[in-house]
């Protein structure tokens, strides 16, 4: 990087160096660059080390009276146990200096933080493990927005569809949101103006939300973390908006400003605009290139690549996203549903909309209890253990054509791990969250409809600009 850059300046031109655009790794050699004097243009090594320092963030905060879960740091198995005891369990845990999500897990009890510090891990006072309080049931979100340290646009609200604790690179998103209250956008919008500007961000930044609902049915929005770079979601927004957010914003970065690169979108102080459609971003897993790996979904990122789909309904555009990912999505014959006792109470209406549109359901006992008592008709099958013939025969047997199966906990079971590699094995799509499984029900009932279209994007962006005007 530094023979580019002094290879550059022999010219005598005066060059920065752009730290956005790469991730986490080229923040993390932000300092050090400027130590070497390369001068960063766009948002500061200043502002980054702000909003990448737990401290001084967790200050920031404080001051901006925007919530984030409760937390802290531990260098020791005692400290660790500590925090966890003082925010609540279930904690998320992880290191300092983690990179995609690697060695984080959300740890339900004392004795799984203790198992994680003695074995996952190594940690320093320079290089603490950090304890956040996991929000259970929660909806996350991601905002990408634009900033010139003077006015911020936000380019893009994005509804995760499987909940809080998958990663998000992992998780699929729709634009705009499809669920959340108007009200609690508002909050998302305020906060990240809040941030944007008190960070004094020049550039694009990613803030990542999540949104949890009390007895009462109140919202409560907190703050996971801020990047002050552009996320993985850049691309997928630039598409779904016509807006090209890197070249805007690195036009930003060399003193441009939104009022001269945007000024209507500036003026109306509304979100970019998406039009009438729905996009949904949908992560590309490698499962059936590696032999026994397991499909459950969790904090460590584990795709290899996006996939976009664009429809004027929700499932619709869901089952295109899901198609390009190679996962498809079957339109009639059996479904298996196993969920762990957590999610037993959303279990019965999602499965009575599985069978409303023709689908025979097959469970093991627990779940199978839960449905019959709510007066569905439900084929039970033994678990691995319990005997044959069980799910495992039944996949292998091409007897199921879809799979729900909602592990919990830092521990997954023999049977679970056995249903979900002889799925991958069998091709047959598997969903790890109710979330997932709510948004699949969508999508194939958008295709037993027969409502696949196909859009170009750029007619989709005419049209849109000729509604703004």
């Amino acid at each position: 990087m530094l023979a580019v850059y002094n290879h550059e300046a022999q010219s005598g031109a005066k060059i920065g160096m752009i730290v956005q655009f790469g991730g986490q790794t080229p923040l993390n050699l932000a300092q050090r660059l400027l130590a070497a004097g390369v001068p960063i243009i766009g948002t500061s090594p200043e502002s980054i080390d702000l909003a990448e320092d737990r401290k001084q963030f967790g200050k920031l905060l404080e001051d901006l009276k925007i919530p984030q879960p409760a937390g802290g740091t531990a260098t020791s198995v005692d400290e660790a146990l500590a925090v966890g005891e003082r925010i609540g369990y279930p904690v998320l845990v992880r290191p300092s200096y983690v990179l995609g999500g690697r060695a984080m897990v959300i740890a339900y009890d004392a004795a799984a933080v203790a198992q994680y510090m003695r074995e996952a891990v190594e940690y320093s006072q320079e290089r603490p493990v950090l304890i956040d309080h996991f929000l259970e049931n929660a909806v996350e979100v991601d905002v990408d927005a634009l900033c010139d340290s003077e006015d911020v646009i936000i380019a893009g609200i994005m509804q995760h569809i499987e909940e809080a604790g998958i990663h998000s690179g992992d998780s699929s998103c729709v634009l705009p949101t499809v669920s959340i209250r108007e009200e609690t956008l508002d909050i998302l919008r305020t906060y990240t103006r809040k941030l944007a500007l008190a960070l004094k961000v020049v550039g694009l930044v990613n803030l990542q939300f999540a949104i949890q609902r009390d007895a009462e049915g109140s919202d409560h929005v907190y703050v996971i973390e801020v990047n002050p770079r552009a996320s993985r979601t850049v691309p997928y927004v630039s598409k779904a908006t016509g807006i090209p957010l890197a070249k805007i914003a690195s036009r930003l970065m060399t003193g441009c400003k939104l009022r001269e690169l945007l000024p209507e979108q500036l003026k109306s102080g509304k979100d970019l605009e998406v039009g009438t459609h729905f996009y949904v971003k949908s992560p590309v897993f490698p499962w059936s290139k590696f032999a026994g790996v397991d499909t459950v979904l969790g904090p460590e990122m584990k795709s290899t690549g996006e996939v976009m789909g664009v429809a004027s309904t929700f499932g619709e555009a869901f089952a295109k996203a899901q198609l390009s990912a190679g996962q498809v999505l079957p339109t009639s014959g059996t479904i298996f549903l196993s969920v762990n006792d957590h999610d037993k109470s959303a279990v019965v209406d999602l499965a009575r909309r599985y069978a409303h549109l023709g689908f025979k359901l097959v469970a093991t006992e627990g779940t199978a209890n839960v449905l019959e008592r709510a007066g569905l008709t439900v084929e039970r099958v033994f678990k691995v253990k319990e005997g044959r013939p069980n799910v495992v025969d039944l996949i292998k047997g091409e007897r199921i054509q879809l799979i729900i199966n909602t592990p919990r906990g830092q521990d997954t079971l023999f049977d679970e791990k056995a249903i979900r590699r002889a799925a991958v094995l069998a091709r047959i799509p598997t969903i790890t969250t109710v979330a997932a499984a709510q948004a699949a029900v969508e999508g194939i009932a958008a295709m037993q409809r027969h409502e696949t279209t196909v859009a170009a994007l750029q007619h989709l962006h005419a049209a849109t600009a000729e509604a703004a005007r």
